[in-house]
């Protein structure tokens, strides 16, 4: 086609050209025929070279591409027969290696014949000789039977009852040696452990009061603090959980609760509306909400330090903050934080006398009693809570089962569960060390608690003034005015049917309505 292409243009000229000159002859005179014919052959002429010019050039580039075909060709046939050169001579190495394996195993399984014809010759004698043995062993028996007048397994059985009952008496004799010299140096080195381990140990009387006393730098403070109509002194109350007592002491109020920490978030709060001097409803809550802020952040700081100066690490942040939380709860009268910290080297000190793991005994010595600091209100007791706290914060096992087992509500499994039960004894067990009747009373108070808590409606509720006093505060859009009314007589009367308790207890239920709008 592209050879044609040439042929093509020169003959479209060439008629183009006769068509013009035939135009141009029938319209101009004969000197113009005789140009147009001129110009005729000039456009022929050229377009004849033209075509020429351009067929020459086809046939070249027609000439180097066949070249370039050639030598790709070529190329393709030399790599492909490289290929197949060296897939025939892997084939050939891989046929040796079969060939060469073929006659490792013809020769092995020629070997294995001689070994096995040489070992069943030597089976056979094997077998021969141990017959002979055996009948020259039945021989030997029935000449001692003979003799003995007894067969075989009657002087066996004869030979091993008396041996038997020798070695019973000798036992008897030497465990008894044995258990005599065990109890009398048990009771010397346990009554000498545990003597060195409390003298080792400095202890702490119990100090638990349910009052706190707040000074003021003078009485016109308190008419600020009362607020009109005693709005501030409700407020607070309402905001705390505290009994604010304003009497005649001198430069004084008193906060009174059953709960340390209640108080201590009082007294903070107290102490920041004093200096601040702003003192109304408004900023009461704002400063209680701010100082029970602060004072999680302070139970966190008391925790740490706590882990750090008995040298416990790896402790998770949750146990770390229940043990700061420990200083404001006590037990027996007694600060459970101190107890915790007394167990825990009571324990070291043990575990290092009997050769046990120190850090883990003190680990479980502070954790013992993290039952008692629940964050919310559980059926379980307080060792079985304190034991899956752990389990749940990813403690050793043995831990969790010091912990659970340290009132014997659970089997112990572990070395280290009785030394935590007996310290946890010796702790309580000092002369002056816990109150019975502080506990009872704190217990009475969060019984009072929660029997108003159980009622629906009932938002907060606060046992102040020693437990003579039950304040219940409702939410207004669930409980109305007559509702409070039947709300404080049903709470009484519960009051008086299922509890036990000393004098008389007023129960006091608090509605109170807000509106609030901000204005922007």
């Amino acid at each position: 086609m592209e050879q044609i292409l040439p042929i093509i243009i020169g003959t479209l000229a060439l008629i183009i050209g006769i068509v013009l000159g035939k135009l141009i002859f029938a319209k101009n005179t004969k000197k113009q025929v005789e140009e147009a014919e001129k110009e005729t052959q000039r456009i022929i002429s050229e377009g004849k070279n033209e075509a020429e010019t351009l067929k020459r050039e086809k046939l070249l580039e027609a000439k180097e591409r066949f070249v370039q075909l050639k030598a790709e060709h070529d190329k393709e046939v030399l790599q492909r027969n490289q290929k197949l050169g060296e897939s025939e001579n892997r084939i050939k190495q891989k046929e040796q290696l079969i060939n060469q394996k073929d006659q490792s195993i013809e020769k092995l399984i020629k070997d294995n014949e001689g070994i096995k014809d040489t070992l069943t010759r030597q089976i056979e004698v094997v077998n021969i000789k141990r017959t002979e043995l055996e009948k020259h062993q039945e021989e030997h028996i029935r000449r001692l039977e003979k003799v003995a007048g007894l067969s075989a397994e009657e002087a066996k059985a004869q030979l091993i009852e008396s041996l038997k009952q020798e070695a019973h008496s000798q036992a008897l004799v030497i465990q008894q040696e044995i258990v005599d010299d065990a109890k009398l140096r048990a009771n010397k080195e346990a009554r000498k452990l545990i003597i060195q381990t409390i003298q080792r140990t400095a202890a702490e009387q119990a100090i638990e009061n349910a009052i706190t006393v707040f000074n003021l730098e003078s009485d016109e403070i308190k008419g600020s603090i009362i607020g009109r109509e005693g709005r501030n002194i409700r407020a607070i109350e309402a905001a705390t959980g505290v009994d604010l007592i304003v009497d005649d002491t001198p430069e004084a109020i008193i906060l009174s609760s059953f709960d340390p920490l209640r108080r201590e978030i009082a007294r903070l709060s107290l102490q920041r509306l004093v200096t601040d001097g702003r003192i109304h409803p408004a900023r009461i809550e704002e400063v209680v909400e701010k100082t029970r802020k602060q004072l999680e952040e302070q139970i966190i700081e008391i925790g740490e330090r706590t882990v750090i100066e008995l040298g416990i690490h790896g402790l998770h942040k949750e146990l770390v903050r229940i043990v700061g939380k420990m200083r404001f709860r006590s037990s027996y009268g007694q600060n459970l934080l101190m107890h915790s910290r007394e167990v825990a080297n009571l324990c070291g000190i043990m575990a290092a006398e009997l050769g046990m793991n120190t850090k883990l005994a003190k680990r479980a010595g502070l954790l013992h009693d993290i039952g008692k600091v629940p964050d919310d209100e559980t059926e379980l007791s307080h060792a079985l809570l304190g034991m899956k706290l752990a389990e749940k914060y990813g403690e050793n096992p043995a831990v969790c089962n010091a912990i659970g087992a340290h009132h014997d509500e659970v089997e112990m499994q572990y070395v280290i569960s009785p030394i935590i039960q007996a310290c946890d004894a010796m702790s309580g067990a000092r002369p002056g060390a816990r109150r019975e009747i502080m506990q009872q009373y704190l217990q009475r108070i969060k019984d009072l608690e929660n029997l108003a808590l159980a009622y629906p409606g009932v938002e907060k509720a606060y046992a102040i003034q020693a437990g003579r006093e039950l304040r219940v505060i409702v939410e207004a859009d669930k409980v109305t005015d007559m509702d409070s009314d039947k709300l404080s007589f049903e709470i009484a009367q519960k009051i008086q049917t299922e509890m036990t308790y000393p004098g008389q207890i007023k129960v006091t239920v608090i509605r109170e309505k807000r509106a609030v709008n901000i204005a922007r």
